[in-house]
């Protein structure tokens, strides 16, 4: 049976446009790499291309055709597998230095950043979890004490990569299933009140994030050091007034723009295609997490439920921030668009999440 006959096509219809409009930007905005390192750009090019696109697409069709049981059945495993992984970043030999940070791991035939794994690791065992406590989750014991201590060893390898933008984002991503499984309002101000104490420590401990947040307060401050990539990200959306220059047309991209293919590639599409064009690309993450809520109010099984919900926010979550960090809304982060940004695990990744959702979505249907 056609892959498109029971599930839901409007979700299916959302990554597929999120996926191709993705190539299409990430395109333009490396040709920026290419006029500086010609090497680089057939690196990068290659693993968005091949890994992210073409291999994301056949682990799509694949997890939409695996029973999403099977991952509540092995999530233990699965998580605990993930989070061992992730450790190999400190293992010297194994882990990679880059920046001072180590979030990287070298296994001889590829490198990869293991927390991208963690993340749906992590997201598959809480909605195991929740759902299996579902009857007693606005309890301490068997809901917010499982889920801190879940959430425990996760922080302290992803705090000490450091990777603080990862991390926010699966907290956020868990305690919003916590709070769509049953959780207690009580529980969730608990919560609140540990990820604002983390906030302020975490803030006194790395001055870099202390220099984000100044940078976002005041941007006329050390101009070409911390403010410089945020004010260069607004030349060049304000540039691109209604329309956008075209595409290819940006000029931020070539030297002046830092991470034109990272973080930094929703200002080049902003250039390019203007207030129209950055608003679709805003309203198509819209559409998408829409469709795939509906996915999972449609389900009557608890897990599936979580799991898609975990899914979307993690995704959203991370797509959101970017956006709103460049347009100057929330301090900078070094958050990548997914489905857009350079990345070919993030993207390989994304399609195998949203092949997740669509398996669910075969079930949901009425």
């Amino acid at each position: 049976m056609s892959i498109t006959k029971k599930i839901d096509k409007g979700f299916l219809g959302s990554v597929l446009a999120l996926a191709i409009l993705g190539i299409f930007i990430f395109t333009s905005a490396s040709l920026g790499v290419l006029a500086r390192n010609e090497a680089k750009f057939l690196s990068v090019a290659t693993n968005q291309f091949f890994l992210g696109f073409l291999l994301g697409f056949v682990a799509l069709y694949t997890t939409s055709r695996i029973p999403y049981r099977f991952w509540k059945k092995y999530s233990l495993v699965i998580f605990l597998f993930t989070l061992l992984l992730t450790a190999l970043v400190f293992v010297p030999g194994i882990g990679i230095n880059f920046q001072g940070s180590k979030r990287w791991v070298d296994l001889g035939f590829v490198n990869f950043q293991p927390s991208e794994l963690l993340k749906v690791g992590y997201i598959i065992y809480l909605a195991a979890l929740f759902s299996k406590f579902k009857e007693k989750i606005g309890t301490f014991s068997f809901g917010l004490a499982p889920f801190l201590l879940t959430t425990l060893p996760v922080a302290v390898i992803i705090l000490l990569e450091p990777d603080t933008d990862t991390f926010f984002m699966m907290f956020l991503s868990g305690m919003t299933m916590y709070f769509v499984a049953g959780a207690k309002w009580r529980h969730i101000g608990i919560l609140a009140f540990i990820g604002l104490i983390g906030i302020i420590t975490i803030v006194m401990l790395r001055p870099y994030v202390l220099g984000r947040i100044m940078t976002f307060i005041d941007p006329s401050k050390d101009t070409l050091g911390a403010s410089y990539q945020i004010r260069q990200s607004l030349t060049a959306i304000g540039s691109g007034g209604f329309m956008g220059k075209g595409f290819g047309q940006s000029t931020q991209k070539f030297g002046a723009l830092p991470e034109p293919i990272g973080d930094s590639i929703f200002a080049v599409a902003s250039e390019e295609f203007g207030f129209i064009g950055s608003t679709s690309i805003i309203m198509l993450f819209l559409f998408f997490t829409i469709k795939g809520l509906r996915i999972a109010i449609k389900s009557e099984d608890v897990f599936a439920r979580l799991l898609t919900v975990g899914i979307i926010m993690l995704i959203i979550s991370g797509s959101f921030i970017n956006i709103a960090a460049m347009l100057g809304i929330i301090p900078l982060s070094g958050t990548p668009l997914l489905f857009i940004s350079h990345g070919g695990t993030a993207l390989f990744l994304v399609l195998a999440q949203t092949g997740i959702i669509l398996n669910i979505s075969r079930k949901s249907a009425r």
